[in-house]
């Protein structure tokens, strides 16, 4: 796949954010409610039929509920410190909030009435973030710090594509899926299962390719109208999922009009889109975030903490699901040097501190940050290789590629 270095560039700011958050952000329109043992009896279908079952479905409203669910066992340092600003609540940012789903398990409600009107409320202990899209409004609301924020017109539909895409319908998402899926996938039909009580059969997809931390995405399909229901991202290690997402409850009904209407109650203080704090900001003070400023010290993350520092250059090594992204930043220091400059960030020597055992190749040395879905190894002469593969496979790798 070839991309000019511009785009790739851009691209890498975002590879690990993307990675750790974007699955469980492009699920979360469907959420986990588990299959019923010893799944419905329904007429055989191939996978091709299945698909095109998905592709021919034409619901756009409904309304329920819905569970997100993500483990990807990253190190709690870690956690904070790629999460960004605002993970821990109390900001009514939509990027603060999407980057709450990399982690545990969230309950919202759900409703959409076509491509113009979604609404989803996070309902985490107490508190409720609300986030809705009625026409050229996008409004995200926190009950927590009383803060709203509000986007209007084309820059709402260009700034918050991925907020929209939370409550997109499901079928988009996995069309999307079963899009990208490519010859390296093998796709068949899995058991039958009853997902919020509707009938549903199973469509799975596998790597052909050995070295993925993805055993499988199964999606639970209804039976009758070819709604996905349910996601599951399946680790190639086994275990529960790396991301489950499917309804608890589900109607296809239409949605009442006053559900994507919204105000900010009184004394909410209200944050225009075009004001808002971006990229290494703190969501509040809008200074420079001290974690994002920790992760650009490291070579080759200023580019994955968002920032533009150095020179850096980004080369997509082998294909599918072995796709593996190498970034030279361009540097010019190597991981000792950081650890033994008296003027690195003591945030960045904690986050050296909590990556993985240190390995060996003809690369030479490095450190890896090890996720269930993504793992990113950092060598000492200031690249970063990062992919879904596991930490064999990200090592060979970067051997193949000197």
């Amino acid at each position: 796949m070839a991309a000019n270095t511009k785009t790739s560039r851009k691209a890498a700011r975002y590879a690990v954010p993307v990675a750790v958050a974007g699955v469980a952000a492009a699920t979360a329109a469907m959420v986990p409610a588990f299959a019923t043992a010893g799944g419905p009896d329904l007429p055989k279908v191939t996978a091709q039929q299945l698909i095109e079952k998905v592709a021919a479905s034409d619901v756009q409203q409904l309304s329920g509920s819905a569970k997100i669910t993500t483990d990807l066992g990253l190190p709690t340092l870690a956690t904070g410190l790629l999460g960004g600003a605002g993970v821990t609540g109390g900001s009514a940012n939509p990027e603060d909030k999407i980057a709450q789903l990399a982690a545990g398990t969230h309950t919202l409600r759900v409703a959409a009435d076509g491509p113009d009107r979604q609404k989803l409320t996070f309902l985490d202990g107490k508190d409720e973030y609300t986030l809705v899209h009625n026409g050229n409004d996008v409004w995200g609301y926190d009950s927590k710090s009383n803060e709203a924020f509000h986007d209007k017109g084309d820059r709402a539909g260009q700034d918050h594509k991925t907020g929209d895409r939370l409550a997109a319908s499901p079928q988009q998402i996995a069309q999307d899926i079963i899009k990208q899926a490519g010859p390296t996938t093998d796709i068949g039909v899995g058991d039958t299962a009853q997902i919020a009580g509707r009938d549903a059969y199973q469509l799975v997809l596998k790597p052909k390719q050995s070295g993925s931390t993805v055993g499988s995405v199964q999606i639970a399909v209804d039976a009758k109208n070819g709604v996905p229901l349910r996601v599951q991202l399946l680790s190639s290690q086994g275990g529960k999922p790396i991301v489950e997402a499917g309804f608890t409850q589900v109607d296809f009904g239409k949605p009442a009009a006053d559900s994507f209407t919204f105000t900010p109650p009184k004394g909410a203080k209200v944050t225009e889109g075009a004001d808002k704090a971006r990229g290494g900001k703190d969501a509040k003070s809008g200074k420079d975030d001290e974690r994002f400023k920790a992760l650009e010290s490291l070579p080759g993350f200023g580019q994955l903490a968002g920032g533009d520092h150095g020179k850096g250059d980004v080369k997509v090594l082998g294909e599918g699901w072995a796709t593996v992204a190498r970034i030279d930043s361009g540097a010019g220091k190597s991981l000792k040097d950081v650890e033994n400059d008296k003027n690195t960030p003591k945030e960045a020597k904690q986050f050296l501190n909590s990556l993985g055992d240190k390995v060996h190749g003809k690369f030479g040395e490095g450190r890896i940050l090890s996720t269930r879905l993504v793992n990113a190894l950092i060598t000492d002469d200031g690249k970063v290789y990062v992919g879904a593969v596991t930490k064999d496979q990200l090592v060979k790798t970067a051997d193949a590629a000197k």
